[in-house]
């Protein structure tokens, strides 16, 4: 038995496939399995077991077990949150996952339940919020603020002193100029240069 905290993944579909990769490099975390309520028990995920659904998540809280939302973040968030709900109701540990291969600033701030994918960059002084999404090769730049439930995607740039409000989703390739405000819920296309 390992002496790592386990994890579990609520939500087994391509996200989860990205985060898994993240954690067995980030090798903080004892993978206990997947919860996902469209797979079977045992089905397989890169070699991890799918151990139940949503209403089994009480039967695998401990006080060494984290919990990690990887449903992923589409334009909708609202599967994401109704999950944050159900862990924060029960006060479920929350685990927060960055990878050794991404750059975080030891003056930035992580909120819990928010991973942090390959190649990203978290400049100094940021705040990124709970349950947010940073992905492969985006890139925070000094002084922004990213709200709950955001999914920064992948080689999105945020520039500094920007404000990401909660639940926005920036696709692909898109680009945030320096202090700007995007609004709650706001979907910014793929490529997109926003001034």
């Amino acid at each position: 038995m390992s002496d790592r905290p386990s994890i579990v993944l609520i939500g087994g579909g391509g996200h989860c496939h990205s985060v898994l990769d993240v954690i067995e490099q980030e090798n903080r975390f004892h993978i206990l399995g997947i919860i996902d309520d469209n797979l079977p028990l045992d089905h397989k995920i890169l070699g991890y077991s799918v151990i139940g659904a949503d209403a089994d998540i009480p039967k695998f809280n401990g006080e060494s077990v984290y919990f990690l939302i990887t449903v992923g973040h589409i334009k909708s968030y609202s599967i994401r949150l109704k999950l944050a709900k159900l862990l924060e109701k029960h006060k479920y540990k929350l685990a927060s996952v960055i990878s050794p291969r991404a750059y975080v600033s030891s003056h930035a701030r992580i909120g819990r339940g928010t991973v942090v994918m390959h190649n990203a960059f978290v400049n100094a002084n940021v705040e990124i919020g709970d349950h947010c999404i940073i992905n492969t090769h985006a890139g925070i730049e000094h002084d922004a603020v990213i709200g709950d439930f955001c999914h920064i995607s992948t080689g999105a740039i945020v520039n500094g002193n920007c404000i990401i409000e909660k639940g926005c989703f920036l696709g692909s390739n898109s680009t945030i100029s320096n202090g700007k405000n995007i609004v709650r819920d706001s979907i910014i296309g793929a490529g997109t240069f926003y001034k």
